[in-house]
């Protein structure tokens, strides 16, 4: 599933971080990509930690956002703080602390996350909400679903 965020979404998040060089920088990768959040954030992996090769079929993404739901979604704290967010989408503060805490969270359970990564991590999961994302499975690589194969 591609999420890409709009322009004024874009812009909405610039408005709001005007004084996060890191968020500001990530905004930037945004538009570049017209908005798309996946090829934003390997574009920044890659500026911050050099060209990662990955297994075929996998995607730097998709795996770090793995590593990440297991973190987030048992946290009572951050899921807090994405509700405090969504009754007031206007804060830049709830918005900055959304991005320090996932920084911080991903810090202390081995993931080291550049606040810009974060940034683009923390659009995302307002994009798709946080429920979503974290029920969000990945489909089965080979034919093992429980449907009966097409004739």
């Amino acid at each position: 599933m591609e999420i890409q965020l709009t322009i004024d979404e874009i812009n909405t998040a610039r408005e709001l971080l005007q004084n996060n060089a890191p968020a500001q920088h990530a905004l930037e990768h945004l538009e570049k990509h017209n908005g798309r959040v996946a090829n934003a954030f390997e574009d920044l992996w890659i500026e911050k930690n050099g060209i990662v090769i990955m297994p075929e079929g996998k995607s730097l993404w998709q795996v770090t956002l793995k590593a990440l739901r297991k973190e987030l979604c048992d946290d009572d704290g951050f899921r807090g703080q994405i509700k405090e967010y969504s009754r007031n989408p206007g804060s830049s503060p709830l918005l900055t602390g959304l991005i320090v805490s996932l920084v911080g969270l991903a810090t202390s359970n081995g993931l080291p996350l550049d606040p810009a990564i974060a940034t683009v991590i923390v659009l995302y999961i307002l994009k798709v909400g946080l429920n979503i994302f974290c029920d969000y499975t990945e489909p089965p690589t080979d034919n093992s679903g429980t449907l009966p194969p097409a004739n």
